[in-house]
């Protein structure tokens, strides 16, 4: 099951547990993934809730570019009395 916010589809999973250097997640549905511990935060454990975002090139572009747009919009963003600090 995938679930889609703002038009990024995703996966809820939790970590299972670790076996060498795989940690295994359980998916909603139930299956299980293998995924590279090196590839995961820092202050994962098992029992952690993780979310696998999944974008193809097109979006994640866009998505950098939204961000990239708001950002400039709050640094040139001027204060209510016209007077920069």
């Amino acid at each position: 099951m995938t679930n889609e916010i703002e038009n990024q589809f995703f996966l809820k999973a939790v970590v299972d547990r670790f076996e060498n250097k795989t940690a295994v997640l359980k998916l909603q549905d139930g299956q299980t993934l293998n995924w590279p511990i090196k590839n995961l935060p820092d202050d994962v454990s098992a029992g952690s809730a993780l979310r696998l975002i999944i974008s193809t090139n097109q979006t994640d572009q866009s998505e950098r570019e939204k961000i990239a747009k708001t950002i400039l919009n709050q640094l040139l963003k001027r204060p209510k009395n016209g007077k920069q600090s």
